[in-house]
């Protein structure tokens, strides 16, 4: 299921490659080989957006980013909330063991 699907590689050599000492040492006329062919990407259909999907992307955008920054801002809200009342019951727990020492 997880295994990797690799295309037939249609480049690779027909024959095995046999090595000789002129491969080794080429000789000294220079040979002009045959040029390599050029691979042709394949077609790829393009995307024409409409009018209408532009705006339809653009409102989408705006909601998400919206919706982001509610959740957001509440988040910050609920722990600026939530410090706040921590530091109350700290001063009252204070203040009730100062009154219970002095006693």
């Amino acid at each position: 299921m997880f295994t990797p699907k690799y295309p037939t590689p249609d480049t690779a050599p027909a024959a095995p490659v046999v090595r000789t000492p002129d491969a080794i040492h080429p000789p000294a006329v220079p040979t002009n080989p045959a040029p390599a062919p050029v691979p042709v990407a394949p077609a790829r259909p393009t995307v024409q957006l409409t009018p209408a999907a532009v705006i339809t992307v653009a409102v989408g955008g705006t909601t998400v980013v919206l919706v982001v920054g509610a959740v957001l801002v509440s988040l910050l809200l609920a722990v600026a909330i939530t410090g706040v009342s921590v530091a109350v019951c700290a001063v009252v727990l204070r203040s009730l063991l100062n009154q219970s020492g002095r006693r």
